[in-house]
């Protein structure tokens, strides 16, 4: 993510500010990527600290909040500070994405929507399940309590859990549901990735039931991402646009070395630059984290095979959406597939 400025001062913003150290209210405004002087605040701003402008079009909302079709219960206090969690987590992949010209003013296909849900409602408990259908994207909002995410981490045996992760991941299967029209695409897909009309139910029930295949490294960015096709694409999805978002961020801070330099992360023809860069980066941060006893940011080993299937979702992405391009209805169905999985599809 890039650094901003104040359209007054011209002092530092980031991304999730809502005024300037010189006092200046501001708002975002997403399609000019830049701070303006706060004029139409979305009407979410007082409520969960939504820091865009209001867009036109859609009511008192901004562009982000105006997709979300379901908030969760706010009768339940606590519901509210993981909603806005989880808003300023969706608003800054949107951004991740819009560099590539996705969900701007430009892309004339259909937008995602958006149910944001909590298992902690008024009327008592609700099991939520994560995931992408036809365009609706479910996401859980008591991941935005950290001990919650976790605990769920180290149940599922996960290397990296983030709510900016979750939302990488489904936006990733709403951006292959828009590309896979195109019957080029679709094959080059295939002759990467495996037949995404392969029964995902059953290559579920397989995964869970057996773990993943032997040397699942070598072709595969996570175990999860040897379950099927679909969540191979969604898992490598999401890793394109950390490794892409990592260099931005670090190259706006000045953090850019020879090993990581990569003027444009997002505009540069050289896809392959990208992602060597981006898993430098993620070793050297790593090295830093290690030095304060936490975690590794990117603790992921990036195959020759993997390389490939992150070099061909960079030039499909990349290349923008297709003008006009509406997905068909499939059979397809994540929230049908996998019960045991309390975490996303």
């Amino acid at each position: 993510m890039k650094l901003f400025k104040c359209p007054r001062c011209k002092g530092t913003l980031y991304f999730n500010n809502r005024a300037c150290s010189c006092g200046t209210q501001v708002a975002f405004d997403p399609e000019a990527e830049k701070f303006e002087v706060l004029d139409a605040a979305c009407a979410n701003r007082e409520q969960i600290g939504c820091n865009w402008k209001a867009a036109s079009g859609q009511g008192s909302l901004c562009r982000a909040c105006a997709m979300t079709e379901v908030v969760p219960d706010s009768m339940v206090n606590k519901n509210v500070p993981l909603w806005a969690d989880t808003e300023a987590a969706k608003r800054w992949v949107l951004v991740n994405l819009g560099q590539w010209g996705w969900l701007k003013a430009g892309d004339k296909g259909p937008w995602p929507r958006f149910h944001l849900l909590s298992e902690v409602t008024s009327s008592g408990p609700a099991p939520v399940t994560m995931g992408h259908a036809d365009g609706l994207i479910t996401i859980n909002v008591t991941e935005a309590d950290p001990a919650q995410r976790v605990a769920r981490r180290e149940k599922l045996s996960e290397r990296y859990r983030t709510l900016t992760g979750h939302f990488r991941h489904e936006l990733g299967h709403y951006v292959f549901q828009r590309l896979v029209e195109d019957e080029r695409f679709a094959t080059a897909f295939r002759n990467r990735f495996g037949d995404e009309r392969a029964d995902y139910g059953a290559a579920l029930s397989q995964h869970y039931d057996n773990g993943p295949p032997q040397g699942w490294q070598d072709n595969h960015i996570t175990e999860y991402a040897s379950s099927h096709p679909h969540e191979d694409w969604a898992e490598t999805f999401a890793h394109l646009v950390h490794l892409t978002d990592m260099i931005d961020s670090a190259n706006a801070t000045g953090l850019r070395q020879s090993s990581t330099s990569v003027p444009d992360p997002y505009r540069t023809s050289d896809g392959d630059a990208v992602i060597s860069a981006g898993a430098n980066l993620g070793i050297a941060f790593n090295h830093v984290n290690r030095s304060m006893g936490l975690f590794d940011i990117y603790p992921f080993v990036i195959a020759p095979a993997v390389r490939d299937k992150l070099a061909f979702i960079r030039a499909a992405v990349a290349a923008g959406p297709r003008e006009g391009a509406r997905p068909k209805r499939r059979n397809w169905n994540p929230f049908k597939a996998s019960p045991v999985r309390a975490g996303r599809t």
